[in-house]
C-alpha cells in the first residue's frame, strides 16, 4: 500500500513539473484584436526600442548629413583610423546596452523592448569594424538571457535589410529601396530570417519578429513599389513558419510604417499590424485609420514607434494609445544629451571636434586630407570617453519623460 502511494505521488509530482514546465513554455500569442500574454490574458505592449545600439543613427550621435551605420563609420575611420576605430566598435557593442540596463528597464514596469538590428551582423560582410556572420547572435543571446531572468519580452526588429528597403540612412542603405526589385537581396533577406527563427523558435522571451522595419519611404514611386510590399512579407513569414510556427509576426506598413492600405486580408494566424508616428497633434483622427483596420479584419495592432517630443505630448500621446487598446514601444531608450527619452548620458569633452569633422566635405580624398583633424588623439579620447559615458550606471534618468508614459523612475 506504501509503494502505490509512493508511486501515485511520484507520478503526480512529475505530472505536475510537467505541467509547471510546459505553463513556462508558453509563447505569446494573439487572439482576434488582443495580443494574448503567457497568463492567457490581453496583453498590452508597454515598453521602449534600444536604438542606437546594433544599428548607430547619426542624429543621435550628434551628426547632421553623416547619418547612417556606413556614414558615421566612415568618418571615425577617417578621425582615428580603421584600427582604432574596430576596437571603438566592440566596445561600443559592449557597452551602450548591459545587463544593468535590461534590470532597469524591467524595473520601470516595461514588459517589452524592441530591438532594431542590421542585417549585416548575421552575414560576412564587413559591419562596424568587423566581418562575423555570428555577431548578431552573440548579441542577441546576450540580450535574451538578460531579458529572461527580467522577464521582459522582446521584438526582433530587421531595421536594416539587404538591398535597403527604406531608402533612407534608418535602413543603412544606398538611397534606394532595391529590395523589393532584387531577387537576390529577398533571398538574402529571407534566409537571416529563417536563421534567426530557427534559433529562436522554442524561445519564449521572444515575443515575435518585425520584419522591416518602415520600408519604402515616400520619396519613390509608391504606386510602383507598394504592391511589392506584401508578397515579400508573405515570402518570409512563409519561410519562418516552415521552421517556428509559435512567435508573432510584426508587419509595418508602406511609407514609415504609415500606410495600411498595402495590406489584404490576414495570410497569417499570429499576425501583428504595426505602425509609427511622430510630431504629430494628440486626437482620435491620428490613429483612427488604423483602428478601422483592427476592426475591419478583427486583428491586433500596436505602435512600434513613437516619442521625440516634450513630455506633455509623450503623456498626452501615450494615453491616447491606451484609452484604444493600442500598445507602444516609444523610441528611443538612451541618447546623448537628451531630454526627449528615458536615458541620456554627458557628451564627452572634445566631441566637437569630430562633430566638426563630419560636417567638412569629404568626398574626395582631397577633401579628406583638406578636413584632417589637427588633433586625432582629442577626438580618440572623446570616442573613449563616449564609451564609458553610456554605461548605465553614467546615464541619468529623464524623470518627465518616464513619467509621461506612466512608468516608474
Amino acid at each position: 500500500m506504501m509503494r502505490n502511494c509512493l508511486s501515485f505521488l511520484l507520478v503526480f509530482s512529475l505530472a505536475s513539473f510537467g505541467l509547471t514546465t510546459s505553463a513556462q513554455q508558453k509563447f505569446i500569442t494573439v487572439k482576434g484584436k488582443e495580443i494574448i500574454g503567457t497568463d492567457g490574458r490581453p496583453m498590452l505592449i508597454k515598453g521602449t526600442n534600444l536604438g542606437n545600439w546594433m544599428v548607430p543613427e547619426g542624429y543621435m550621435f550628434k551628426f547632421k548629413d553623416v547619418s547612417s551605420p556606413r556614414l558615421i563609420n566612415e568618418a571615425i575611420t577617417e578621425a582615428i583610423g580603421p584600427d582604432k576605430t574596430k576596437d571603438f566598435w566592440e566596445k561600443y557593442l559592449n557597452n551602450y546596452v548591459t545587463e544593468a540596463d535590461i534590470h532597469y528597464l524591467k524595473s520601470t514596469g516595461m514588459n517589452t523592448l524592441r530591438v532594431p538590428f542590421n542585417y549585416r551582423l548575421f552575414t560576412n560582410e564587413t559591419y562596424l569594424g568587423a566581418t562575423d556572420e555570428n555577431r548578431g547572435f552573440a548579441l542577441l543571446d546576450k540580450l535574451i538571457g538578460w531579458s529572461k531572468k527580467e522577464g521582459i519580452y522582446l521584438i526582433l526588429d530587421m531595421h536594416a535589410a539587404p538591398g535597403g528597403q527604406t531608402g533612407d540612412n534608418i535602413a543603412d542603405d544606398y538611397g534606394y529601396p532595391f529590395l523589393f526589385e532584387s531577387g537576390q537581396s529577398q533571398a538574402l533577406t529571407v534566409s537571416i530570417w529563417k536563421k534567426i527563427a530557427a534559433r529562436y523558435k522554442n524561445e519564449p522571451i521572444v515575443m515575435g519578429y518585425d520584419l522591416l522595419n518602415e520600408p519604402i519611404a515616400h520619396y519613390f514611386d509608391t504606386a510602383k513599389l507598394n504592391p511589392l510590399l506584401e508578397p515579400l512579407y508573405k515570402k518570409i513569414t512563409s519561410a519562418i513558419r516552415t521552421v517556428d510556427k509559435n512567435h508573432l509576426i510584426f508587419l509595418g506598413g508602406a511609407q514609415w510604417d504609415s500606410n495600411f492600405s498595402v495590406f489584404g486580408p490576414p495570410f497569417d494566424s499570429k499576425l501583428v499590424y504595426t505602425f509609427h508616428t511622430y510630431w504629430t497633434d494628440v486626437k482620435q483622427e491620428v490613429i483612427q485609420k488604423y483602428i478601422d483596420f483592427r476592426d475591419k479584419y478583427n486583428v491586433p495592432i500596436y505602435i512600434g514607434e513613437t516619442g521625440e517630443n516634450k513630455d506633455e505630448w509623450i503623456k498626452g500621446f501615450r494615453e491616447l494609445l491606451e484609452k484604444n487598446n493600442i500598445g507602444w514601444n516609444y523610441w528611443p531608450y538612451k541618447k546623448m544629451d537628451a531630454k526627449s527619452c528615458i536615458m541620456q548620458f554627458k557628451q564627452p569633452a572634445g566631441y566637437d571636434s569630430l562633430i566638426v569633422y563630419t560636417q567638412k566635405p569629404c568626398a574626395t580624398f582631397a577633401e579628406i586630407r583638406k578636413a584632417a583633424p589637427a588633433n586625432r588623439a582629442l577626438i580618440e579620447q572623446a570616442l573613449n570617453d563616449l564609451l564609458k559615458n553610456c554605461l548605465f550606471e553614467n546615464c541619468t534618468p529623464n524623470s518627465g519623460y518616464i513619467n509621461g508614459l506612466g512608468l516608474k523612475e
